[in-house]
């Protein structure tokens, strides 16, 4: 895919990645292997306090095409068909879940210098289509995201995006909920040399009128351990700790309190991710 400023979804995804990327209160396990014609097959199971959920993945590549096909613990099928470039900076996608014969999509995503734009319709007599599309260049991007169900004649969401880039600061600002919601996002790298970052979002809704400001910091204790801590003004604070204990195999411990509410017990979860 080529390079310039993205695509909408990647407005603000530095800073999502820091404050909620690999927090969870669940226990997860994943384990991966790889077959010797190269297709890889990945198991994973989550534990939601007495509900187990788990589901299978068979990853099959192919020169530029991609077939997953993943079966959950309910006996849902997912095919997604991915192709990568057929023509420069194009990409196609084809899912569907089965036995949910309205889920098929086909959706498309092309990037250019100055552009991004990605456009999905769903596969069936009265589809929802989807259109998001940015421009502008790496350093200022402006992009919107648009949900249209031709069965209703009306839209289903209706978002704005603003993006800033610089080396070490990205900087975003969303219109979402048709306008219900602003939300502001912030991230700062402070020492590339030990992935040290900060980051920062508030939301606010103007029907509620209610404020949401989270904040939150990563660091890497070396090269294989990294710390990630953030908190809002809930009082709900989150920490994990990370480990690479072998090449592609991630150990996570992560917990949150609510220090409005001491006398709660605190939440823990546990992640290991096993990759040969």
């Amino acid at each position: 895919m080529g390079k310039g400023p993205g695509l909408y979804s990647d407005i603000g995804k530095k800073a999502r990645d820091l404050l909620y990327k690999d927090y969870q209160t669940d226990h997860k396990f994943t384990i991966t292997t790889y077959s010797p014609t190269g297709v890889a097959i990945t198991a994973s199971g989550t534990r939601k306090g007495e509900l187990f959920l788990a589901d299978i993945n068979t990853q099959l590549k192919n020169k530029n095409i991609t077939t997953d096909i993943k079966v959950d613990s309910f006996s849902n099928l997912y095919t997604t068909i991915t192709v990568d470039e057929p023509t420069p900076g194009l990409k196609t996608i084809f899912s569907i879940r089965v036995p949910e014969q309205r889920s098929g999509k086909l959706e498309l995503q092309s990037l250019h210098d100055y552009a991004g734009v990605s456009t999905s319709i769903g596969l069936t007599a009265n589809p929802i289509v989807n259109f998001s599309g940015v421009v502008g260049t790496s350093l200022l991007a402006l992009g919107t995201d648009l949900s249209f169900d031709t069965k209703t004649g009306g839209f289903t969401k209706c978002n704005v995006g603003l993006s800033f880039t610089n080396d070490d600061l990205i900087a975003s600002l969303t219109m979402n909920e048709k306008g219900e919601t602003l939300n502001a996002s912030y991230y700062h790298s402070v020492n590339p040399a030990t992935c040290t970052a900060v980051g920062a979002e508030v939301t606010h809704n103007f029907v509620t009128s209610e404020n949401t400001i989270t904040i939150g910091t990563q660091h890497s204790l070396d090269p294989l351990t990294t710390v990630k801590a953030r908190v809002n003004n809930f009082g709900k604070a989150n920490a994990l700790i990370q480990h690479e204990w072998r090449p592609k195999s991630l150990f996570t411990i992560s917990g949150e309190i609510d220090t409005k509410a001491v006398d709660k017990t605190a939440k823990f979860g546990l992640a290991l991710a096993l990759k040969p």
